[in-house]
Order: structure tokens, then C-alpha cells, then sequence
């Protein structure tokens, strides 16, 4: 399926199976065509080639388009869109047309039943915090019982905490009804906490699709691994299978001897030791994250400094010297040209 805009192509050839009761998390940067893919789906906007099928029924293409309404489809976005003269349990109901006004109420107030709200059934949108009315938006998209649940950054209007614990509990309500989900975020851990699979877009194209964890071992290229981790990256050229670097040589399986590469070490990879040990360095800076500080050393050699990722407990004074060791588990190497001139996110 393609989407243009006048001469912007959104989507570009983009082709992804979802199965029934997956999770399936479309991560990305702004502008990479996943809220337009979403709104196709949805029914919104029309796709300007190729096919759309649900339950392998055609749903929208070249000689068929079937409008949002008819095709089972919940919406769900991240202004959570509320009727403020509405009751909440009449902002559930909203969407039930189909039904009376008391089987409509009866299914709404089931609805903030499963997410905790009943007894908010008869106030209004404004007395909510925001994780309610996110959870109250919640509530709207499953009354219907859709077979295909949309979201589109659903959390991300949300402080951390309330985030991390609304990001649970929508995950144990889609579980429960089996409703198919597509997610939009451009948050790689959410997409990783969320996704039964995580499907990588670029440029309004699919880069990589797999389980979380396959993606984070494995990304395709380095604008992929920067999504998913804190990198250090340091220049390197080949020499007998190894990519050479001051903190050491590295496989660099099927790169060609002589050819440069660049050479991405995770922060949590890096290992400070007891001065003498490893490759000689000294703490430039420490910064104090909560339950980890990020320490800023000063190799030979190495044109910038080094993250290094370690407990808040085992942060070393500024100016100590110490050694540097490197976990080779948390190490990946890529063509230098991959990088395309891009300076790391």
C-alpha cells in the first residue's frame, strides 16, 4: 500500500500481516508515515495504491471503500477527545448507535467497569486526572467490541508513572478481549513493553519487523540500533575479520579487511574497572539518573569520551583514573557508510 500527498510519498510500498489478538507496535520518528497508516486502516483516508483486508474481506483498494463505521474498527488517540458536556458514562455510549439508549448505557457502564471508572458513570470529563480520562477513552474504543483496535500514541500525553501503569492495564484488557491492536508510538520501550512484535518504519517504509528482543539483538542497520539503545560509536577499520578500535578489536564478520566501520558499544556494555586493568581511562563527569548515573570517561586515543551505564552505588569520583572493559555481548558493528552522515540521535 502507498499514500501520497501532492509529491510527498507518506507510505511507500508498506505490506504487513497482523494476526487476530496480536499486539503489534509501529515505532518510528515523527513523519514516517505511521499515523497516516493508521488513519487508512481506520477508513479516515484512502490509500492511493494497493489493498486493505480484514478478515480477508477487502475493505479498502482500487474498486472498493468501506467507510469507518462498517468496518468494526476502534479508534483510540492521544487527546483522548472527550465531550466535555457529556456525562463520562454518555462519552462511553457516544459511539453506540446501533444499540437503544439502555442497552447502549448498559454496554458503556460495562465498559468503565473493566477499566476501574463505574462509579465515575455519572460525572463529567473535567473533575478526571489525565490517566482517568485516558482510561475513560479506553473505555469508549472497546464498548463497541471491535474486532481491530487502532491507537495512535495513546500514552504519550501522560507523565511517566501514570504511563507506565496505563501502558499495563490496557495490555491486560486487550488480552482479555482478544481485540487485535495496532499501536503508534515513537517510544522504543513502550513499543518493546507492548508489542507481541514491533514493526520498524523509515521514510513511510517497513526497515526490520520481529519480536522485541530479535530487534534489540539484531537491528538491521545503526539508525536501527540507535532506536533502541545508548551508543557509543567509535570509528574503526577492518583488519582480519576484526574491527580495530583503542578499547580493542571486535568481530566484524563479512566486512572486507581495509574497509571502515563504526563500531557501537551499548552504555550498559561498558564496564569501568580498577585502575591497571583493561584499557587505561579518567572520569571526565558523572550524572546521576536515579537508580543508574551515566559517567563520562576519557580514553586514549578516542577522540571524544565514553558513557558508561553503572549503579549509582559504583559511580567513581571525577578525576579518578580507572580501567576500561567492554562486554562484547553488548557490541555491534556496521559499514561506516551506513551511517549516512547522520550524527547519533
Amino acid at each position: 500500500m502507498s499514500r501520497r500527498f501532492g509529491d510527498t510519498l507518506a507510505l511507500d510500498r508498506f505490506s504487513i500481516d497482523v494476526e487476530p489478538g496480536e499486539v503489534l507496535c509501529l515505532l518510528g520518528p515523527s513523519g514516517c508515515g505511521k499515523s497516516t497508516l493508521l488513519r487508512i486502516a481506520a477508513g479516515v483516508e484512502r490509500p492511493s495504491s494497493g489493498r486493505i483486508l480484514l478478515d480477508e474481506q477487502e475493505v479498502a483498494g482500487p474498486n472498493r471503500f468501506v467507510p469507518p463505521e462498517k468496518r468494526g474498527v476502534g479508534l483510540m488517540f492521544q487527546d483522548f477527545a472527550l465531550f466535555p458536556h457529556l456525562s463520562i458514562l454518555d462519552n462511553v455510549a457516544f459511539g453506540l448507535k446501533s444499540l437503544t439508549r439502555s442497552e447502549a448505557k448498559a454496554e458503556a457502564y460495562a465498559a468503565l467497569e473493566r477499566v476501574g471508572l463505574g462509579h465515575y458513570a455519572g460525572e463529567y470529563p473535567h473533575i478526571l486526572s489525565g490517566g482517568e480520562q485516558q482510561r475513560v477513552a479506553l473505555a469508549r474504543a472497546i464498548a463497541p467490541r471491535p474486532s481491530v483496535l487502532l491507537m495512535d500514541e495513546p500514552f504519550s500525553g501522560l507523565d511517566p508513572r501514570v504511563r507506565e501503569k496505563m501502558r499495563e492495564e490496557t495490555l491486560a484488557i486487550l488480552h482479555e478481549t482478544h481485540a487485535t491492536c495496532i499501536v503508534v508510538t515513537h517510544d522504543a520501550e513502550e513499543a518493546m513493553r507492548m508489542g507481541d512484535r514491533v514493526v520498524l518504519m523509515r521514510k513511510g517504509s517497513v526497515v526490520q519487523t520481529g519480536k522485541a528482543l530479535d530487534l534489540y539483538r539484531a537491528p538491521k542497520d545503526i539508525l536501527a540500533a540507535r532506536t533502541f539503545s545508548d551508543l557509543n560509536e567509535l570509528p574503526a577499520r577492518v583488519e582480519q575479520e576484526s574491527a580495530v578500535t583503542p578499547l580493542g578489536r571486535f568481530f566484524a564478520g563479512g566486512l572486507p579487511d581495509g574497509a571502515e566501520a563504526i563500531v557501537c558499544v551499548r552504555q550498559r556494555g561498558v564496564r569501568l574497572l580498577t585502575a591497571g586493568q583493561g584499557v587505561p581511562g579518567r572520569v571526565l563527569d558523572t550524572r546521576f539518573l536515579g537508580d543508574v548515573a551515566l559517567v563520562e570517561v576519557a580514553v586514549q586515543g578516542l577522540d571524544a569520551p565514553i558513557l558508561a551505564r553503572v549503579r549509582e552505588s559504583d559511580v567513581p569520583p571525577l578525576g579518578v583514573e580507572v580501567g576500561v572493559g567492554i562486554d562484547t555481548g553488548a557490541v555491534l558493528v556496521f559499514p561506516a557508510e551506513e551511517t549516512n552522515g547522520h550524527p547519533p540521535d
